[in-house]
Order: C-alpha cells, then sequence, then structure tokens
C-alpha cells in the first residue's frame, strides 16, 4: 500500500547509517594523519644528528598509531555490533509497523494518525477514500490546518454541527454525516476517527420528523375543537393553520395552505383585520367587532406573535349582543317606571357613587338625566350633611335596611323634609354590595304633624288657662260646675280625636304600598261593573280599552312583583296534597268566560286526581298558559286537560293559535322575549310570563314541556308528581249550577275602609244580581246588619283596615258572634305567605289586589257553593 511506506523505524535507521559513516571518516582521518607522521619521520631522519632519538620517537609515534588503530578496530567491532542490533530493531520496527498498518486498515472507521507537529503520520484506506474526486493530495507530513482547508475548499464538507455529547458533526457531500473523535498519544501526538453515522442522522431526522407531523396534527386537531374561529399567519403573510369554524364563520369554501391572508379574506365577507392598526385614542387596535348581513356579530381579535406573523380569532358573540340590547331594553322599561313613581329612587354602588337615579331625583338636585352617574354621594351634599347621613349609610352596609328622617333643601333651594329608606343589596355571597335610596317627600306631613302637635299644645293650654279661671272663680260660680265638667269632656275628647287623627296619619303613611293599589282596585272593580251593563255602542269600546289598559298595569305591577320576589327568594313554596278538581274547575269557569269574550270557544277535561304541589303557584302557572294561549290565538279553539301517566299526571294546554317557530322554543322563557309580538295586537307584555313560569317550576321541581306547530298552533304542559289525601268524610254536595245562579239573590256583606271601593263593590255585585251591604268599618257594619246577627251568604273583608285594625281579626270578631260563621273571601295587597298560611288555616279565600272580576266571580261561586252543600239545618241557623 502506497500509503502506507513510511515504517516507524525509519528515523532510528538513518541515525544508524549517519554513525556508522562518521566513524568510517574518522578512520580515515586517523591513518592519514599516521600516514604523515610517518612520511615526516623519514624525510627528517637525514638531518638530525642523533638518530636513535629519532627512531625513539618514531617509536612513540608507531606506538600511538598502534593504540589509535586497536581503539578503531574496537570501535569498528562495536559499530557492527551495533549495526547487527539495528538490523534486528528494524526488523522488528518493519513487523510491528505492519501489524499497526493491519490494525488501522481493520477499524470500520476512518482514521488518521497525526505527530506531536499535527503532521499526518499514516491514515487507512476509509479515510483517503473521503478525498476521492476532490483533486486534494492528502499524504503522509500534510498538517491538520491544511487538511481542514482543503475541506472546505474543495466541498468535502458541507455543514458542522456540535452534538449534544460534545462530539463534532460534519456533513459531506452525498448527504453524508460523520462523527468526528480525537484522542491524544502518549508521545503529544492526536488520533482522530471519522465514524460514519448517515444511518442514524437519517433516522434521528425522520424520528423529528414524525414527531414534528405529530405536534402539527395535535395543534390541528386543538385548533378544529375550539368553538372559536382561529387563523394563524406566518410572517410572509400566508395562512398557515385554520380550523373548520374560521371558514364557517367567514363564509369561505376549503382553501390552500400558504395563501396570502389578504387574498382570502378578499373572498369573505369579513374585513381584514391585522395588527398595526390604531384607534382615536392612538392605541394599538388589537379588537374589533364586525357584523355580518345574516344578523351575526362577531368579535376578532388579533394577536402578534414574537417570531413575526400573528393569530387573529373570530368570537360569535351575536347571544351577548342579544343580551346587552334585551339588558338595555330591561334598564329602560325599569327607568320608565321608576320615573312615573312619585318618590325619588336611586341606587349607590359600594364605593358610594350612584349608579342609577330617576327622573324625580334628578329633577330633585336639577340634574341633567345621566348627570349623576359615578357621583359621589360626599360631592353630593355638604360635609355636614354627609356627617349627618353617613352613620345610616355605615348600618345599610352592615347588613340593616334604615328608615329615618332628613330635612334638606331641594333644586330651588327651598326645605323640605325627606323620608329616607336604605335597603341593602347583597351578591349570591351575602356580602352588600350596593344600597337602594327610597326617598319620599314627608313636608306635607311634616306641617301636618307640626299642625296636630301645636293644636295640642294649644287644647292644653286653652285647658289649663280654663282650669285655672274655674278654680279662681270657684267660690263665685259653684252652680256653673256641671257646665265647666262638660267643657273639660269636650276638651279630652278633642285632644283623644287629635292623637287619633295624628296616629292614623302616621298610619296612613306606613301603608302606602297597600294604598297606591286601592285605586286601581276600584278602577278595575267600576269597569267591571260597566262591562255587566248595556252601554252606548260608542261608550263600549272606550271601557273595554280602559278595562284592557288597566289589566296592562295590574299585569305589569304584578309581574315585576313575581320576578323581584322569585329572584330575591321571597316566595317559598308550600307543597301539599289537594284535589286538582278544586283548582281546575275554578280556572276553566273563569278562562271560558275571558276566552269567549274574545270570541274564543275553552274546552276542558278535569281530574279527581289528588297531586302533591303548590296550589297557588300551579294556578300562576298554568293562568300563564291560558293567558298566553288566548293572548296568541286569532280564532279557533282552546283546551284545558289532563292526561295521567305512570310517573305522575300531566296537565296541557292547547290552542289553535299562530305557533312558535321551533328555533324560538327555548328563547320564550327568557325573560323580555316575545315571539312577533308585533302580530299581534293582544300582546301588550314584557314577556315575562313564561320566564316566571320557568322560575315557579323550578321551584317547584315540576318539569315544563312545550311543542307548537307554526301556523297551526302549540301545547304548554307541567307534570305534577301523584299525592295522597288523608281520609276524610266527604260532604253532600249541592247540584252543580252555572255561577250566575250561585250569586244571583245571594246576601253579601263588604267591609273596606275605601269609600270607592265600597262604590265599586256594590255597583259590580248588584249587576250580577247580589244583595250587598257595605260598610267602612266594623261598627259600620254591625249597625247596618243587627249586629252580625242578620241573614247574610258570605263575606267579603279588606285585610288593611283603619287603626291598625286587619281583616282577620274583624272577621274572627263577626263569626264569634254568629250561630254559624260566614263563608269569608279575604282581600290583600300583602303577598307574604306567613298571611297565606293564616288564611288557609283558618279556612278562608285569599285574593290580591287588585281583583279581576271574572275572578272574583268565579272564587264567589265557588264559595256560594260550597255553602249551598252544607245541610239545610245548618243553612237556616243562619
Amino acid at each position: 500500500m502506497p500509503y502506507l511506506t513510511e515504517p516507524l523505524a525509519s528515523s532510528q535507521e538513518s541515525s544508524d547509517n549517519a554513525e556508522v559513516r562518521r566513524l568510517r571518516a574518522e578512520n580515515n582521518k586517523l591513518r592519514r594523519i599516521n600516514a604523515a607522521l610517518i612520511e615526516r619521520v623519514e624525510s627528517s631522519s637525514s638531518q638530525r644528528t642523533e638518530s636513535y632519538a629519532a627512531f625513539q620517537h618514531s617509536v612513540e609515534l608507531a606506538e600511538q598509531v598502534r593504540e589509535r588503530t586497536h581503539a578503531l578496530n574496537e570501535t569498528m567491532a562495536e559499530l557492527q555490533a551495533s549495526n547487527r542490533l539495528l538490523i534486528d530493531a528494524r526488523a522488528h520496527a518493519e513487523r510491528a509497523h505492519h501489524h499497526l498498518s493491519d490494525a488501522i486498515e481493520s477499524v470500520s472507521d476512518a482514521l488518521v494518525l497525526f505527530d506531536r507537529y499535527e503532521r499526518i503520520v499514516l491514515f487507512n484506506s476509509r479515510f483517503a477514500a473521503f478525498w476521492k474526486g476532490t483533486r486534494a493530495e492528502v499524504t503522509a507530513g500534510t498538517s491538520l490546518s491544511e487538511i481542514k482547508r482543503l475541506a472546505v475548499s474543495t466541498g468535502l464538507v458541507t455543514e458542522v454541527d456540535a452534538a449534544a455529547d460534545g462530539h463534532v458533526l460534519y456533513q459531506l457531500r452525498g448527504q453524508r454525516w460523520v462523527q468526528v473523535s480525537e484522542r491524544l498519544t502518549s508521545e503529544g501526538g492526536l488520533v482522530i476517527m471519522y465514524t460514519d453515522i448517515t444511518d442514524l442522522k437519517q433516522s434521528e431526522t425522520a424520528r423529528r420528523e414524525k414527531a414534528l407531523a405529530q405536534k402539527t396534527r395535535l395543534l390541528q386537531r386543538t385548533v378544529d375543537s375550539l368553538s372559536q374561529g382561529v387563523a394563524v399567519i406566518n410572517e410572509q403573510g400566508g395562512i398557515e393553520v385554520w380550523n373548520g369554524r374560521f371558514l364557517e364563520l367567514a363564509g369561505l369554501a376549503p382553501i390552500e395552505p400558504h395563501r396570502p391572508f389578504a387574498e382570502v379574506m378578499d373572498e369573505s365577507e369579513l374585513e381584514l383585520f391585522v395588527p398595526g392598526r390604531y384607534g382615536i385614542s392612538g392605541s394599538e387596535q388589537l379588537t374589533c367587532e364586525q357584523r355580518l348581513a345574516n344578523g351575526k356579530v362577531l368579535e376578532v381579535r388579533t394577536h402578534p406573535m414574537p417570531t413575526g406573523g400573528y393569530v387573529n380569532t373570530y368570537t360569535d358573540i351575536t347571544e351577548r349582543d342579544l343580551y346587552a340590547k334585551a339588558l338595555l331594553e330591561s334598564e329602560r322599561w325599569v327607568r320608565l317606571i321608576t320615573d312615573h313613581v312619585p318618590a325619588l329612587i336611586a341606587y349607590v354602588g359600594e364605593d358610594l357613587t350612584y349608579q342609577f337615579t330617576n327622573k324625580v331625583y334628578d329633577e330633585w338636585y336639577g340634574w341633567r338625566r345621566g348627570e349623576s352617574q359615578n357621583k359621589s354621594l360626599r360631592r353630593i351634599h355638604s360635609q355636614e350633611q354627609f356627617a349627618r347621613l353617613q352613620p345610616y349609610i355605615e348600618r345599610a352596609f352592615q347588613g340593616e335596611s334604615v328608615t329615618f328622617e332628613f330635612d334638606e333643601c331641594n333644586a330651588e333651594n327651598l326645605e323640605r323634609y325627606l323620608l329616607r329608606s336604605y335597603v341593602p343589596n347583597r351578591d349570591a355571597q351575602g356580602k352588600v354590595i350596593g344600597i337602594f335610596v327610597l326617598i319620599r317627600d314627608i313636608t306635607e306631613r311634616r306641617h301636618t304633624a307640626v299642625a296636630l302637635r301645636e293644636a295640642y299644645q294649644h287644647l292644653e293650654q286653652r285647658v289649663l288657662e280654663r282650669t285655672q279661671e274655674l278654680t279662681e272663680l270657684n267660690t263665685q260660680l259653684r252652680q256653673e260646675i256641671s257646665e265647666r265638667a262638660q267643657v273639660e269632656s269636650r276638651l279630652r275628647e278633642a285632644k283623644r280625636e287629635a292623637e287619633q287623627a295624628n296616629m292614623s296619619k302616621t298610619k296612613f303613611l306606613a301603608a302606602v304600598s297597600h294604598d297606591l293599589l286601592q285605586p286601581l282596585n276600584a278602577a278595575r272593580l267600576f269597569t267591571g261593573a260597566l262591562l255587566e251593563h248595556e252601554v252606548p255602542e260608542v261608550s263600549a269600546p272606550l271601557i273595554r280599552q280602559v278595562s284592557h289598559s288597566l289589566e296592562d298595569v295590574e299585569n305589569l305591577l304584578e309581574t315585576l312583583v313575581d320576578i323581584s320576589k322569585l329572584d330575591a327568594g321571597v316566595i317559598k313554596p308550600d307543597i301539599a296534597p289537594f284535589k286538582l278538581s278544586e283548582l281546575l274547575d275554578n280556572l276553566a269557569n273563569e278562562y271560558r268566560q275571558i276566552a269567549g269574550v274574545e270570541g274564543l270557544e275553552l274546552h276542558f277535561v278535569g281530574s279527581d286526581a289528588v297531586v302533591r304541589s303548590d296550589a297557588q303557584l300551579l294556578a300562576r302557572i298554568l293562568r300563564n298558559f291560558l293567558t298566553n294561549a288566548i293572548r296568541y290565538t286569532q280564532s279557533g279553539k282552546l283546551l284545558l286537560g289532563c292526561r295521567r301517566q305512570a310517573h305522575g299526571l300531566r296537565i296541557e294546554v292547547w290552542d289553535t293559535g299562530m305557533g312558535i317557530p321551533e328555533d324560538k322554543l327555548l328563547e320564550i322563557f327568557q325573560e323580555f322575549k316575545r315571539v312577533n309580538p308585533s302580530a299581534n295586537t293582544r300582546d301588550r307584555g314584557l314577556g315575562l310570563g313564561l320566564a316566571i313560569v320557568d322560575k315557579i317550576a323550578r321551584m317547584l321541581g315540576h318539569r315544563i314541556r312545550v311543542r307548537s306547530w307554526e301556523g297551526r298552533g302549540s301545547v304548554f304542559s307541567v307534570d305534577l308528581p301523584y299525592g295522597q289525601l288523608q281520609t276524610r268524610l266527604d260532604q253532600p254536595s249541592a247540584a252543580p249550577m252555572m255561577q250566575g245562579q250561585r250569586l244571583q239573590d245571594a246576601r253579601v256583606w263588604v267591609l273596606d275602609n275605601d269609600a270607592s271601593i265600597c262604590a265599586a263593590m256594590r255597583t259590580l255585585l248588584e249587576g250580577w244580581g247580589c244583595h250587598v251591604v257595605t260598610a267602612l268599618s266594623e261598627e259600620d257594619l254591625a249597625s247596618q246588619v243587627d249586629n252580625f246577627h242578620a241573614h247574610a251568604d258570605l263575606l267579603i273583608a279588606d285585610y288593611h283596615l283603619d287603626n291598625e285594625v286587619n281583616g282577620v281579626d274583624v272577621v274572627a270578631t263577626i263569626n264569634g258572634r254568629r250561630g254559624h260563621p260566614l263563608p269569608v273571601l279575604l282581600i290583600t295587597a300583602n303577598y307574604s305567605n306567613d298571611l297565606k298560611l293564616q288564611v288557609r288555616e283558618l279556612g278562608h279565600v285569599l285574593m290580591h289586589k287588585p281583583v279581576k272580576p271574572l275572578k272574583l266571580k268565579t272564587a264567589m261561586g265557588h264559595l256560594l257553593a260550597t255553602q249551598a252543600g252544607q245541610p239545610r239545618d245548618v243553612q237556616r241557623l243562619r
């Protein structure tokens, strides 16, 4: 092998040859010196006179020559021995060289051996194969730096990489990879081994590509699973990753990767949105909303990436937009209602800033509409006034409802007396997050109280003065003692009347909420009475319109109160078993007449089943179903019926109305949601009825179902569990009769402290054929009916009467004086559960203001029918 011709022992052989040549030269030099000496001796012997001395000198010289020759011979012998050893060492070195060459050649990797000067000593054929076709000559003696230069200049090495374990990797021509390993020798040389790792590198590359592909698929699946539309754009502006939701929201067909994003968005209804836009404020705009032609609203966000490019997300916020509009509509209704309430209403947040004020509040302080928002109580009131209010505010934020009087000047700088109420508002955890403020102007009441107090003081002063006068004239005017006693009695009576008037005034103001409903209740009764009489054709539509308007106001107040109570958790269900016919029969009779007024026909399929529920709350659900059925049915029939199921009883309300689109079936149970209200002239509601139904059903644990066929009608149903009543002996019942027949000639007592209510009741009931006695107090009624012993069939009483007297106590007094108690119908504006339970335990019927005439007629017919079922001897006792 020509690239292995230089053995390791070559340097030793050359040094031995040089030593032999040196010794031979020195030997020849000594011989020449010896010959010169002999020739000199011989030439100078004729000139000397003493031959013996010359001979002796030559003998000495000859002796020196012999010594030198002997030394030379010994040296030559040593040289020959050294030469033989050198030949043996050379042969041994050649064998070792061959062995080393064979060992290097047998290594599967390319291997190069360098001396301590980093010059090549030898290399194997695998290393030589690297240089084939490069026209570079790499031989023994080539330096390591030269090899590196040739590797780069000839293109043998195309890439250099550092491995994790510290080795250096080279990529050679032909996509081959080698790993370089270096090791120092004991003489200071260097051994470099080049290991071919092409297969390993390709395997690692394939593994990395597989892992990258798997991560890419995982990223794509993750993006596809998002509910948002996602598009990833690289730094060149081409789209890299997207999901199906993006194509759906953008209205795009499948697209090819790496297309310019601007070109893709040109095919969409959406506008191109990229980073780098700046708003009016000068800050970068990263979010925008875009509205599509189909009504959808999308929120577009762009997120720049640190390495370039950006990510766009597209979120469908249509529902949120609709909810925001519904909230605005709800706020508009709340403002509409509160702006017409004759009281100052506001809401103050935890930071003592106004978040809501009604129109009366703004007018009181002379503010423009909306000017009060985020104003602080500390700035509205002077420092002195706020110091007076602060203790009450702190008590309210501690969870206490506070009511107190406070004098303050209005926008016209007139001093007025205000009755302030602070009611805490709590979050779901019970923490107070704000307070409701209700302020009423009680200046007139204050002036009246002051006048009464002054009159009282004046009366006392007059009594004292008259007493003193009478005392002074006692001796002279003994005959006037009786007259003075009468005067004093009248004065005490005047004082008592003044105190009673003051107390009545206080109670009247405390019962404002009750009295607010009195005019509405009277108006409903009067319009109901008018509808029962024949009136001129010109007036009939006006009366019906007034009745509808009053009904709208009543439904509005009742609905808002129900929603507030349900949300606040005030209403507690009273679930008990009861006979369903007791509820359904009354509802059928009541709504059969309402449907007849609207030109509709109501069919009823009853049931004697016993169910478990709250009868009043269940009636509320069914009334909403029936009211909606009448409201959304222009012509046709209605059906109220029951179906027995394995798990319970189902009550259904069918109609032949306009129907509900399938995509609106879930929306109708949301607050302020109505199905096409513009198409129905009877729809005057707020869209809260079915929301109330849903809340009540959840409270009771009943399931609500709805099916509808657009243009054909709908069916609403509620599922009830069966119940079981305690065993009792049924009383004999009278033969069924119409409500009008039951009310004919019925003797009814009406007790109410409002004269307008009494007049309206008399007009309405007399129109139904009843004999009516009305009274403003218990004493008034007793004087008219022989101290409650006169004949009567029914007693109707208001719960809130004068002088802190309630209807329950009065009814107990009346029935206590009779041989047999009268059936009682109590009317109230109090919606508390305690009163409802108390009335139920007493066996009376409770109705809430404002009273609907048809509902009143049904309740009276039911009570009279129950009374008619009693034995005749019992009736005679009345």
